[in-house]
């Protein structure tokens, strides 16, 4: 459906010089995105997510054509949309011809226009001779103000909408002309949490109802794990790690990944054995056993991620399983559906994250099981 090839932009920075007076300053050159590829099948809703300035924005301002790469390719449904040339005519398609939908942060509606006249408005403005007559318009208008339940104030300005109307109204106008790729740009960030939480999954269920092939822009891990088909992790324009929600969280391949992907605790050590993906690492805290596929050589420097949830305490000792770590308990937080323990091993401080019904008081001793299948095993950066 999808489809880049080798994406590069750059941006140009003053970068001025102190010993050199009256000259022009000098200019750097900052890539904004660095060679950036990625394939999306139809019915996905795939996620680029990072950090501020990480290039995700850019990628999908270029998949719009609001922004101009350097060099690469990008293919929507067999149509290229924009190919720097390579010695070749140079392709890129205008915004208004891309055919594509986009929901923008700031959701981007008409304050004089009713909820009707802001969905129509897409195929009013079409060319004449592809423009839909008024009582197809009109069909098509009160479908799809059906489908995202806004029917009833078709009529009501749209300055008149709580912000969750107003984004379903940004998103109804996206859809309808039926775009054959519908791009969002962090359209849920101006929400307050709780109906940010509520309208995530409403999204998600629209999006398979509906069946359009979406990239989702977000530098939130959690509404990326809940909607996501699929997630590009990106930092400093590249691609760090691509995969389904799951595998991203569950076997990061970095420890960028495994920071930025909900809370880790982290073990440095030395690989000392590795029997297929069966390791056994040597901390200065004791051994550790996991099983992972990355591939680290034995002898090799690296670090073992650890999620709160892996760890299971409990104060009464135990030597039936491997990875059994005694420590002291230092602090506690009650977070309302678990309690996280912060838990003191040597030289480290282990994160735990307990059911609700457990509360461990600090100075108490306590021993740590951490389950060798939920560990994940990461190079050394």
């Amino acid at each position: 459906m999808l489809e880049i090839a080798d994406l590069v932009k750059s941006y140009g920075a003053e970068r001025r010089s102190r010993s050199v007076r009256g000259k022009a300053p000098a200019t750097l050159q900052v890539r904004a995105i660095d060679g950036v590829s990625l394939h999306v099948e139809p019915g996905e809703l795939f996620t680029l997510l990072g950090p501020s300035g990480c290039g995700k924005s850019t990628t999908l301002r270029s998949i719009a054509g609001l922004e101009n790469p350097d060099s690469g390719s990008i293919t929507v449904a067999g149509r290229t949309l924009f190919a720097a040339g390579n010695g070749r005519k140079k392709t890129n398609v205008s915004v208004n011809r891309r055919q594509l939908g986009m929901v923008f942060q700031s959701y981007a509606i008409w304050p004089h226009m009713s909820v009707f006249d802001n969905v129509a408005f897409p195929l009013t403005v079409e060319p004449r001779r592809k423009r839909p007559g008024k009582a197809e318009i009109r069909s098509r208008v009160e479908r799809v103000l059906e489908t995202m339940e806004l029917r009833p104030y078709a009529e009501r300005k749209a300055t008149q909408l709580s912000g969750g109307q107003q984004q379903r109204l940004a998103l109804a106008r996206a859809i309808i002309t039926e775009p054959s790729l519908l791009l969002l740009d962090e359209p849920l960030s101006n929400l307050d949490a709780k109906l940010r939480e509520s309208l995530r999954y409403e999204l998600k269920r629209l999006q398979r109802e509906l069946g359009i092939t979406s990239i989702y822009v977000t530098h939130d891990q959690v509404e990326a794990l809940a909607l996501s088909t699929n997630i590009a992790v990106m930092r400093n324009g590249a691609i760090e790690q691509l995969g389904k929600p799951r595998e991203i969280y569950e076997a990061p391949r970095s420890r960028f990944v495994a920071e930025f992907i909900g809370t880790s605790n982290f073990i440095g050590g030395v690989v000392k054995s590795r029997t297929g993906e069966q390791y056994a690492v040597e901390t200065p805290d004791g051994e550790l056993r996991l099983t992972s596929s990355a591939v680290v050589p034995t002898g090799t420097k690296a670090m073992v991620s650890i999620r709160p949830e892996a760890v299971v305490m409990s104060t009464q000792p135990r030597s039936d399983a491997p990875n059994i770590w005694t420590g002291n308990v230092v602090a506690r937080s009650y977070l309302g559906e678990a309690v996280d323990h912060i838990v003191a091993v040597g030289k480290h401080e282990i994160r735990v994250r307990c059911p609700a019904d457990t509360s461990i008081e600090p100075g108490t001793e306590v021993h740590l099981e951490l389950k060798a299948d939920q560990l994940a095993l990461v190079p050394m950066d």
